[in-house]
């Protein structure tokens, strides 16, 4: 009987299921979008259950139609957008308040006041974090604060916190767990001493009994409840979805890049077995930890990627669909001096301002749809091409290639760009569902579905490979004109506005 790996990739605007052969072949998927709830500016939020109850109909829904039964499911593994912040009750197991999603802005003045005081250094220090509101700490903090009782039913032990994960792992096991990868994201994780920081948590406020149990990203955490496949499935694999895609493009190696161009863009590279601080306004993070030991990365995020493509689709209605982004900016033979910064929820690494706001600047009569639609496929490339110098300043590891996986990385204008501005190859892989694919493997190296990483690396192939055209002198004058613009969207929401 055929054995698989179920994939769970729980994303910001979708999930989705996808099962893995022995040869790391995909052998089918599904996907299911859920509702993005805006209640005032600045915040964002899902609805707990939505996110459970997609993701339990696309994995009901790929062993069905592929015709896979629960017995041949070996093990499943789970990646999950992160930072996102779910608190619930453990006895009824609902969700106490809406989800705050990792582009929620609402806690940026207490960002901001914790910095005023002192505490950045600590934060960086401890998490390998800036201290923003794109992580957990504050978020829960602002729920424990806000949801009436929350907070003693907290202490009580009454109430669980935890990131995606966290809930599907509960949801699908009964347990309380999260991954290394994705307790590092917290804001309350010690990623030297891989365990929860009491200073942290005090800082935060966050009181311990409502943590779940820091586990491996590659271990067996429980099995399924019956009823949700019809019999018990091993749950062995666990990272947040850029570890996962890290892992998964078989960055196992120091100095190997990846970047993913999906809602947002995640660049890392593998930094090796200790984490390496940065001093250009990156993120050190836990990567994952297999077989009893901590792989680390260096991390820049951008907020918005494959987002802007949809804010031109459904914001502006320049395009009907999300592909058709690329066929509009090929209609012009360049940006015409159209740029567009993307900084609708502020700007990620290096600067980290939640203060910015979207800009669309360089205007004639003479713009028109094309010169905007390629002014944002543009934005995508420069925001990514500004974390790999901020990179390769801090870990002075010469990059020779990067790895580009995501849904934006099938437009081949966007990755010669980014080719063109990084000065490397741009590699895209056979199989881009390399989220999906890296907790498969994950799941499976757990259980023995896969002997070691060198034979799930050996699975992982190119399909396309993109040479830098671009003189030297052109692409500093093209940054340089980016720099100008992100200069003019900085600082535009006031302070104390509630972002």
């Amino acid at each position: 009987m055929k054995q698989y790996i179920l994939a769970l990739d729980q994303g910001t605007t979708s999930s989705r299921a996808i099962l893995f052969d022995h040869d790391g072949s995909l052998c089918g998927s599904a996907q299911h979008e859920f509702a993005q709830h805006f209640p005032v500016p600045g915040r964002v939020e899902h609805d707990a259950s939505d996110i459970w109850t997609s993701q339990l109909a696309c994995a009901r829904q790929v062993l069905r139609e592929a015709g896979v039964s629960a017995a041949q499911v070996a093990a499943i593994g789970i990646a999950n957008q992160r930072e996102t912040t779910v608190l619930w009750d453990r006895k009824s197991g609902e969700a106490v308040a809406p989800a705050i999603v990792w582009q929620d802005r609402r806690t940026a003045d207490a960002c901001e006041r914790l910095r005023a005081d002192g505490h950045a250094a600590l934060v960086q220090q401890a998490t390998g974090l800036e201290l923003d509101a794109y992580f957990s700490a504050t978020k829960l903090a602002w729920l424990l604060d806000n949801v009436a009782g929350a907070r003693e039913r907290a202490c009580r032990g009454e109430l669980a916190f935890g990131t995606v994960d966290s809930w599907l792992a509960f949801k699908l096991t009964g347990r309380h767990v999260t991954d290394v990868s994705n307790a590092s994201r917290t804001m309350l994780f010690n990623i030297h001493d891989v365990a929860w920081d009491e200073r942290l948590l005090t800082l935060f406020n966050v009181p311990p009994e409502v943590l779940p149990q820091v586990v491996s990203s590659s271990e067996v955490v429980g099995h399924t409840h019956a009823d949700l496949f019809g019999s018990p499935v091993t749950v062995s694999g666990i990272a947040g979805d850029q570890q996962a895609a890290t892992f998964g493009q078989a960055c196992h190696s120091q100095g190997m890049v990846k970047n993913t161009y999906g809602t947002g863009c995640f660049m890392l590279m593998h930094a090796g077995a200790q984490a390496v601080a940065s001093h250009n306004r990156l993120l050190a993070t836990v990567g994952w930890r297999v077989g009893g030991a901590t792989d680390y990365l260096l991390e820049g995020s951008v907020f918005m990627g494959g987002a802007t493509v949809q804010w031109l689709r459904d914001g502006l209605g320049i395009i009907e669909k999300s592909c058709d982004v690329e066929e509009l900016a090929l209609s012009v033979p360049d940006n015409g001096g159209v740029y567009l910064v993307p900084a609708f929820a502020g700007l990620g690494a290096p600067h980290w301002d939640p203060y910015a706001r979207g800009t669309l600047i360089g205007m004639t009569r003479g713009s028109g749809r094309g010169h905007v639609a390629r002014a944002a496929l543009e934005a995508i490339a420069y925001q990514s091409a500004e974390l790999l110098m901020a990179m390769q300043k801090d870990a002075a590891i010469p990059v020779t290639e990067v790895r580009a996986d995501g849904g934006a990385a099938r437009n081949d204008l966007l990755m010669q760009f980014q080719a063109d501005l990084l000065g490397v190859p741009v590699v895209r892989p056979k199989v881009t569902e390399t989220t999906a694919l890296g907790a498969a493997w994950l799941a499976g190296l757990a259980i023995g579905f896969w002997e070691s990483r060198e034979e799930v690396a050996a699975q992982w192939q190119a399909e396309k490979q993109f040479e830098p055209l671009m003189r030297e002198d052109r692409r500093r004058e093209l940054m340089a004109t980016w720099a100008r613009a992100v200069e003019r969207s900085r600082g535009w929401a006031p302070s104390g506005s509630g972002v």
